[in-house]
C-alpha cells in the first residue's frame, strides 16, 4: 500500500516500490487524485514511470478499508497535517507503517530511523500499543547531516554542531515554491526545519535503552534556506571537535562506513536499496555538488541512497566539510524503503517478531 501516491515523494516510492523482490507492487492511494492514473499524474522529469504501475488508478480508500484489504505494509508518503491520526488508526488495524511525515518522528514510543545508524531503535516497534506498528525515517536535511556526522562522533566527540543548508525545491514538495519566489532569489526560512534538524539528530544518534530512547546530548545549530536547485539538499557544517584528529583519520572514518555490508552484519544476504558505501567522499575541490551528486549510490537499486561529503577543512578544534543527499531518495521514499527492508529482515512488522 502507497499512501500519497501522487505526490514528489509518492512518486519516488512507487519508482522505488514497482519491482521490488521483498514487497508486492502497491495499491496507490490519495485524496485528491482519485481516479486518475499514476501515469498521467508522473511528474519526475529524469525518472521513467514505472512500467508496472502507469496504468494504476489512484484509489480513496480510509483506514478501515485499507485493513479490510489485508494490507500487511502500507508506505506513507501523506502530509503531515494529513499523517498524523491516518497512520496511527492503520497501525491500530494491524498495519505496519513505514512513514516519511513528521507527525510520529518525535513520538517516544516511535522510532525514527537511519538504518546504518540505529537500526537497533527498531525493536522499540514491540513496545508500541498497536496491532500494527509505525516506523519513521527522518527530515529530508537531516539525514544528510546525520549519515555525515555518525562516523565521526566516536572519532572527534564534537561537542557541538553548526549546520547551513542549501535545499532544493523539491523539498516543498509538487508545484512547491512559486517561481517569481525563487528566481533570481533565497529564501531564508523553511518552516520548523531547523528545529527538526535540532531535534532529529540528537534522536537518532542516541540510544535505545530499558525501552526509553535517550538522545544524544549534542547541541545542533541550524540556518535553513530553500535555493533554485531541483533535487539534492546540501550542506554546510563545522563541528567543534572534542578529541582532535587529522584529515586523514576523518576520510578514513567516512570511507570505512560500511555498517550494513554482509560482512559488517556476519550474513550473506542484502538488503536491497541499502548502498554499498554509504557515505562517498568527493577529493574535487569543488565536489559535492546536487547536479552531479545527488544519485550517489551502488548498486542501481541504491542511487540515491549515498551521502556525499567534501572540502574537508580541520582547523585545530573545528572541522568543516560539505555534505550533499538527494532529499527525495536518502531523505525520503527511499529512506522508508530501506527501514522496512530492515525490519523485514529482524522479524519485525506489524509490531511482532516474527
Amino acid at each position: 500500500m502507497l499512501l500519497g501516491a501522487s505526490g514528489w515523494i509518492g512518486q519516488h516510492f512507487a519508482r522505488l516500490l514497482d519491482d521490488h523482490p521483498y514487497f508486492d507492487s502497491p495499491i496507490l492511494t490519495g485524496a485528491t487524485s482519485a481516479g486518475k492514473s499514476l501515469g498521467e499524474l508522473w511528474q519526475l522529469a529524469d525518472q521513467p514511470v514505472p512500467q508496472g504501475l502507469a496504468e494504476s488508478k489512484i484509489e480513496r480508500l480510509t483506514p478501515a478499508e485499507i485493513a479490510r484489504r489485508g494490507v500487511e505494509v502500507a508506505f506513507s508518503a501523506l502530509p503531515s497535517g494529513e499523517a498524523g491520526a491516518f497512520e496511527a488508526e492503520l497501525a491500530r488495524r494491524g498495519v505496519a507503517v513505514f512513514s516519511n511525515a513528521s507527525a510520529h518522528r518525535m513520538d517516544p514510543q516511535v522510532p525514527l530511523v537511519i538504518p546504518e545508524i540505529n537500526g537497533d531503535h527498531l525493536d522499540a516497534i514491540e513496545r508500541q500499543p498497536w496491532e500494527g506498528s509505525i516506523v519513521t525515517n527522518s527530515n529530508c536535511s537531516t539525514a544528510g547531516l546525520v549519515l555525515a556526522l555518525a562516523p565521526l562522533v566516536p572519532l572527534l566527540r564534537p561537542k557541538e554542531v553548526f549546520v547551513a543548508t542549501y535545499q532544493a525545491l523539491s523539498g516543498a514538495g509538487y508545484p512547491g515554491v512559486p517561481s517569481l519566489s525563487i528566481e533570481d532569489n533565497v529564501l531564508p526560512f523553511i518552516a520548523e526545519e531547523e528545529e527538526k534538524m535540532e531535534r532529529e539528530t540528537a534522536k537518532i544518534l542516541g540510544g535505545f535503552r530499558g525501552g526509553r530512547f535517550r538522545p544524544l546530548s549534542l547541541p545542533v545549530s541550524a540556518h535553513c534556506a530553500r535555493v533554485g536547485s531541483r533535487e539534492g539538499h546540501l550542506e554546510a557544517v563545522t563541528l567543534k571537535a572534542g578529541t582532535p584528529a587529522k584529515a586523514s583519520e576523518i576520510v578514513r572514518a567516512w570511507e570505512d562506513f560500511q555498517p550494513l555490508s554482509p560482512r559488517a552484519r556476519g550474513d550473506r544476504e542484502t538488503l536491497p536499496t541499502a548502498p554499498d558505501h554509504p557515505v562517498v567522499y568527493r577529493r574535487e575541490v569543488d565536489r559535492p555538488q546536487p547536479i552531479r551528486d545527488r544519485w550517489a549510490g551502488t548498486p542501481a537499486r541504491a542511487r540515491g541512497m549515498a551521502v556525499s561529503v567534501g572540502r574537508l577543512r580541520v582547523d585545530r578544534e573545528h572541522v568543516r566539510f560539505f555534505t550533499l543527499s538527494h532529499n527525495a531518495v536518502r531523505g525520503g521514499a527511499g529512506g522508508s524503503v530501506l527501514n522496512a527492508e530492515l525490519a523485514l529482515r529482524k522479524g519485525l512488522l506489524g509490531g511482532r517478531r516474527r
